[in-house]
């Protein structure tokens, strides 16, 4: 058996070429592949729970502020403020906690490769699009590190199975 880079007589018990160093071996990646998904999936967690702190800090506000508990504002101050007001700005205080909640489970799913949490943060990710512009931004990263047909394989690859 002859080296196919320079023509000299291979030894059968080496793996290189005695004359030019060739490796004859089969090839063997030096670093393992690294996924697709595996460095964004960490990112995409913490940009939840970012968005989330971000939901959450207002969300307390409307609540405390229009709440009963604590009642800042008379129901009628201003003059003419419709009484429904104070309902409807609590409520979103509401929408706006539950959003952080949700988006704080999806990060600790995506934290700690739960199998459950591409799912839930693909769905939540398309509601996320309607969230200008930090949302948005979030819902379209979230789609294109998890929708497709290859980072679905990849990410049960890295889950933790139950």
């Amino acid at each position: 058996m002859f080296c196919d880079r320079c023509g000299a007589p291979l030894v059968p018990d080496r793996n290189f070429c005695p004359n030019c160093g060739k490796s004859m071996a089969t090839a063997v990646p030096l670093m393992p592949v690294k996924s697709r998904i595996a460095g964004h999936v960490r990112l995409l967690a913490i940009l939840w729970l970012a968005i989330s702190a971000f939901r959450l800090l207002p969300g307390l506000f409307l609540i405390v502020v229009f709440g009963h508990a604590i009642p800042f504002l008379p129901p009628n101050v201003p003059p003419g403020m419709p009484d429904f007001v104070h309902g409807l700005l609590q409520g979103i205080g509401v929408l706006l906690l539950i959003g952080a909640a949700i988006g704080i489970v999806i990060a600790w799913g995506l934290l700690e490769r739960q199998p459950w949490a591409r799912m839930l943060a693909i769905i939540f990710g398309c509601f996320s699009l309607l969230d200008m512009p930090f949302g948005t931004a979030l819902g379209i990263y979230t789609l294109w590190v998890l929708l497709p047909a290859k980072s679905e394989e990849e990410y049960r690859q890295i889950a933790k199975t139950p």
